[in-house]
């Protein structure tokens, strides 16, 4: 049953990858059908990510009181919901309709599967877990670009991900009986819902915060930048540049699945400081003045450094803050994660606006001390 269970949510954090990366492959047709300016995404994933703000931190209260199981099987069907709805979208205003459930869904789900596979399985399954997430982010395109190569329009894309999200809702119900439930009394403390003021006054709490809010800001600037910077910095053209850049979350995904293999035999804690030492090599790589190569070179690194700092610091929850408080602490650290990436890539544009894409190193670098900083003062408190 164990075995079986895994299983669900080895393939319910694909489902979560699979919409992340949709809209940004199918927007460049979206918004000329629509009728609006380019930049309207914007406005769609800043409704999606408030959505999984909120409902991350209600995570603690809804696990409490319905369970793993059944927040993860509802959160699902919430955003099974929500693609069916884009699918038949077509106007912008629908779109943004849709978008609420989609983040309210996202969310719950994220918080919910990370604190479980925290409570009960080692932190090789934690990096696995997110190793899933990525094949999902990059199935995800693909199944658009079949779509739209097709010129089955990108509803149809839409479409076909909403009904592996409806099976995948059907799947989490019918194993709703194997999921543990939530103890109302773990460690001899009674599990109850914390508040938001309640959780950051726990010692080491706010430190963590920090570190999921600049991490997110590292991977998402990194990701989102890297192909410019490439572009207008490095003078590469730009199709090479986007495939450089690609790189950058290949290097995440790969990092990752062989995280699972090391992570076997290393802490949590020293799994976070190889991935910022390895950074810490990429960001020399990108300041060494040179040929384009040896910025991908660092863009890589980063990208394999990043990959075991996420699940590690997730995974730890219940080690660093006990395992009564993990679900409230997992829940606010999602919503410090999903802040960093909802304002640290677009404050860099801004910069970049008024200096120059080539400061996107140093500004990497700028948040990157700043999470080292504060995980050694972490493990300080916690200690």
């Amino acid at each position: 049953m164990t075995t079986l269970l895994l299983f669900v949510i080895y393939i319910s954090f694909i489902s979560l990858g699979l919409p992340d990366s949709i809209l940004g492959s199918a927007w460049p047709i979206m918004y000329q059908e629509l009728n609006v300016p380019v930049s309207y995404a914007g406005i769609i994933a800043i409704i999606i990510a408030f959505g999984t703000i909120v409902s991350s931190l209600q995570s603690d209260r809804l696990t409490l009181k319905l369970g793993a199981g059944k927040v993860t099987a509802i959160s699902v069907l919430l955003t099974a919901f929500a693609l069916y709805g884009f699918s038949i979208s077509s106007s912008f205003w629908m779109l943004c309709l849709f978008a609420i459930p989609y983040g309210l869904g996202a969310g719950s789900v994220d918080a919910c599967l990370n604190n479980y596979v925290a409570l009960h399985y080692k932190g090789w399954h934690m990096s696995l877990l997110h190793c899933m997430w990525g094949v999902g982010a990059v199935t995800g395109p693909n199944i658009m670009a079949f779509a739209l190569t097709r010129n089955l329009g990108w509803n149809k894309g839409y479409l076909y991900i909403s009904i592996l999200q409806m099976i995948l809702t059907a799947i989490l119900f019918f194993s709703l009986p194997i999921w543990k439930k939530r103890e109302k009394v773990v460690d001899g403390k009674e599990a109850k819902t914390l508040t938001l003021r309640e959780v950051v006054k726990i010692k080491g709490v706010k430190e963590v915060l920090i570190c999921f809010f600049c991490y997110c800001g590292v991977e998402q600037s990194a990701g989102l930048w890297a192909s410019s910077y490439l572009n207008l910095y490095k003078g590469v053209n730009a199709e090479e540049a986007a495939r450089f850049a690609s790189m950058f979350f290949i290097g995440i995904t790969v990092g990752r699945g062989l995280n699972a293999f090391i992570a076997m035999h290393l802490t949590d804690k020293t799994m976070v400081r190889i991935g910022l030492v390895i950074i810490a090599i990429g960001l020399i790589c990108m300041f060494i003045p040179g040929p384009a190569l040896l910025s991908l070179c660092g863009l890589i690194l980063i990208g394999l450094g990043c990959a075991p700092i996420y699940p590690s610091l997730i995974h730890a929850t219940p080690t660093s803050f006990g395992a009564d408080k993990s679900q409230a602490v997992i829940g606010i650290q999602m919503a410090f994660a999903y802040i960093g990436v909802l304002a640290l890539p677009p404050l860099f544009g801004v910069i970049a606006d008024i200096t120059s894409i080539a400061y996107l190193p140093i500004y990497i670098t700028i948040l990157f001390l700043v999470m080292l900083f504060s995980f050694e003062r972490l493990q300080k408190k916690i200690k």
